[in-house]
């Protein structure tokens, strides 16, 4: 179904898996019993917004959460619904998996609206899946599938992070520092931006299962524990990726300045070694009379015969003071 008017998709459940799609007739003309009633929506479009404050029956309140740019997530009971709003990666062509989407979710016994700004593909999942007839048969299993269908879809992109972080810790000592550094600069922004949206839904997903409501049964509280539990190990995972992105720099860090201490020590040598040498050089270079050797033919060879010893003393003094 298109999104004319705002309604992206509205079904029936027939109670075995299936749906039977609506319009916005359809919609209107809805009664409880003729079963559960889905109807997703587009935020920004006009027409959806004036069904939702004044033919959908939701008080002024959850009309507006429902209608908010962009909420975080969260989780409350509202008179004899649930109100929560959750959030997935953004999957779409062009996107950044941490730009998330998110969906507000109204469920009562025999009702679910959801709401979205931008295309969810978990959304679509069940769409797909009521067509094939092994969708949702309860509003509340659709809140359930969709909570898990959209973390369900984190985990691929979290275990990415993962690898990369991985690839990073073993291309130390054989990539240029730069190039890793900026690689950890771009892991640890995303792994950030992931969990300063995952680690409220994680409170959400917590809070959902334990409320006091009969719209939920002991199915849908125990699917929603394991997504909360799911939840918790993806932030879990990213404070992971987070602290090891620190370890990595203070590596680097630690690998610059040994090469830098290196460098340093090397140049060191070299000038203790050179200094005599440069001072004998320097003091036979004036130009005065008196310099020993200058009328004799054969004194620039035994200078640098001198200058060589010079160095071998030189070398082995360094050598027994374990300077070299």
């Amino acid at each position: 179904m298109s999104d004319k008017g705002g309604l992206v998709h509205a079904a029936v459940l027939d109670g075995k898996g299936g749906g039977r799609s609506l319009d916005w007739d359809g919609v209107r003309a809805w009664q409880p019993a003729q079963g559960p009633l889905w109807v997703h929506l587009q935020r920004d479009i006009p027409e959806a917004e004036r069904w939702l404050r004044e033919e959908s029956g939701l008080d002024q309140f959850t009309a507006q959460a429902l209608l908010e740019e962009d909420p975080r997530p969260r989780t409350s009971a509202v008179g004899d619904g649930i109100l929560t709003v959750l959030r997935g990666v953004n999957l779409n062509p062009g996107a950044d998996a941490e730009d998330m989407v998110s969906v507000r979710i109204w469920v009562t016994a025999d009702r679910i609206i959801t709401v979205r700004t931008r295309l969810l593909l978990s959304v679509q999942d069940i769409r797909a899946d009521l067509e094939a007839g092994r969708g949702p048969r309860r509003s509340a299993g659709v809140m359930a599938r969709l909570a898990e269908n959209l973390a369900r879809r984190m985990e691929p992109v979290i275990e990415e992070i993962e690898d990369r972080i991985d690839a990073l810790e073993s291309d130390i000592g054989e990539r240029r520092s730069s190039e890793i550094r900026a690689d950890l600069h771009e892991i640890r922004r995303e792994a950030i931006a992931l969990r300063r949206h995952i680690a409220p839904q994680r409170d959400a997903l917590t809070r959902l299962p334990t409320l006091e409501t009969k719209i939920l049964d002991g199915n849908h509280r125990g699917r929603l524990r394991e997504v909360s539990d799911r939840t918790m190990r993806y932030v879990e995972d990213l404070d992971a990726v987070r602290d090891r992105t620190a370890v990595l720099q203070d590596e680097l860090t630690t690998q610059m300045a040994e090469q830098m201490n290196r460098t340093m020590y090397l140049l060191t040598v070299v000038a203790t070694i050179m200094l005599p040498l440069g001072f004998i050089t320097g003091l036979l270079g004036v130009n005065v009379s008196g310099i020993p050797g200058a009328q004799s033919p054969w004194a620039f060879g035994v200078l640098c015969a001198l200058l060589v010893g010079l160095v071998a003393v030189e070398v082995v003094v360094l050598r027994r003071l374990r300077w070299i």
